[in-house]
């Protein structure tokens, strides 16, 4: 939508009888509101609106005119690219460290992965069967899988990997929570923003469950119709987040729920927001949502190696996601991140363990095929970054390739059963 020549922003307590009110803090799709735009017609009005946003943008030649003393004007713009490092740095609340190694991790992590499988599970059948959802169940699976993650992020990350579940959209869902949990740690949001992020990143797709389950299902590409059908779920993830019993959902939920498929260059959907307009948790889950689609295979679509996923995120800096975003997930998740079936330099296969924060291209691997390809009789682990270099710098023994899920025939999820 384009601003008017007379629109003015202003804050919310300037609100008036005979305003009309043509843009929000947030988008309107994450409000009760069934339209866009609105005319302030009583002080009721004015009042829920005023609740509900900071500030407003009112268009004069619409109704009628702010008072000045409520006009806000922005101050003068410094570069886009600090402006959006300075951003990025305003969400560092707190520096987290390990507490817990992987190996001290991972009993209690394989205790909060259960219990929010199981959640999940009694969540979404309770779904299907034309229940609310129950949004307070949810949130006590996030909460300990938030305080492993901080303790350590390795051992959830690599549960996640090894522990997949039958249907994309069950481990899609997981997978974008655990992301989000551990890329917020990275960028250094604090214990309730973690959980929130998280939570999100389980909620955003749960439309899904009121699509049509023969698209959801669907070997082969969308139509134009099925396209459309299948962006529905956007709408109506936010429905079922507005019947959800329980606790109650925040407006960060909401917005990020509400846009997660918009794009930096305006390129996304509902509404076409560009990227100073979709709220960061929004930047973050359509970052997320579009990394871990690519690395799993879906029912009408073939998976990428994690770093030919990584590879195409940077591609698309700038144009679909935020440049520094992009810069900061690739701090977290590495080139091979823990979980990913990588090649090495002699020919040998393996799943890698544990990503070093300074040696993010030499992780540890635990070796499943030899060089024929043939599995090997006993996994051994190979820390990468623990051998000697060749003269010269180089790596004696690296990575030659990622790979991608179910390259040569493996499964990680049976090779480490419960």
């Amino acid at each position: 939508m384009n601003a008017s020549e007379q629109e003015f922003k202003i804050s919310s307590k300037g609100l008036q009888v005979g305003m009309y009110v043509s843009r929000l803090d947030r988008p309107w799709l994450a409000t009760r509101y069934a339209l866009e735009g609105r005319l302030i017609r009583s002080e009721t009005d004015a009042h829920e609106i005023g609740k509900l946003c900071a500030y407003v943008y009112i268009d004069a030649s619409r109704g009628i005119s702010p008072d000045p003393r409520y006009i806000l004007i922005d101050p003068p713009a410094k570069s886009a690219r600090e402006q959006a490092r300075r951003e990025i740095r305003a969400l560092r609340k707190t520096t987290w460290t390990d507490t817990q190694t992987f190996a001290e991790e991972i009993p209690q992590a394989e205790k909060a992965h259960h219990e929010i499988r199981v959640t999940i599970d009694e969540v979404m059948q309770d779904l299907q069967r034309g229940r609310n959802l129950q949004l307070d169940r949810l949130r006590e699976g996030v909460d300990a899988m938030i305080e492993s993650i901080t303790r350590n992020p390795t051992a959830f990350s690599w549960l996640k990997e090894i522990k997949r579940k039958d249907g994309y959209a069950y481990h899609h869902a997981l997978a974008c929570s655990v992301w989000a949990a551990s890329f917020g740690r990275h960028l250094g949001l604090n214990r309730d923003e973690l959980s929130e992020l998280a939570l999100a990143g389980l909620l955003f797709d749960v439309g899904k469950s009121r699509v049509d389950s023969q698209i959801m299902v669907s070997h082969s590409p969308y139509d134009d119709v099925q396209h459309q059908t299948m962006r529905m779920h956007v709408q109506h993830s936010l429905d079922i987040l507005n019947e959800a019993s329980g606790v109650q959902v925040s407006q960060r939920i909401i917005d990020a729920v509400a846009t997660h498929h918009e794009r930096h260059d305006g390129s996304g959907y509902p509404h076409g927001l560009k990227n100073g307009s979709i709220p960061m948790f929004g930047r973050i889950l359509g970052l997320i949502d579009s990394y871990d689609a690519m690395t799993n295979i879906r029912p009408h679509m073939g998976s990428r190696s994690p770093h030919q996923a990584v590879m195409h995120l940077y591609d698309a800096r700038d144009q679909l996601f935020q440049a520094e975003l992009v810069e900061q997930f690739i701090q977290t998740s590495g080139i091979y991140p823990t979980g990913s079936l990588v090649e090495l330099t002699d020919g040998r296969v393996g799943v890698v363990t544990a990503v070093h924060s300074l040696k993010r291209l030499r992780p540890t691997v635990m070796l499943l095929l030899d060089a024929d390809k043939r599995p090997l009789s006993e996994f051994a682990s190979l820390d990468l970054g623990a051998l000697p270099d060749e003269e010269g710098g180089r790596a004696a023994l690296a990575i030659r390739s990622g790979l991608p899920q179910g390259a040569y025939g493996i499964d990680a999820s049976q090779l480490f059963l419960d």
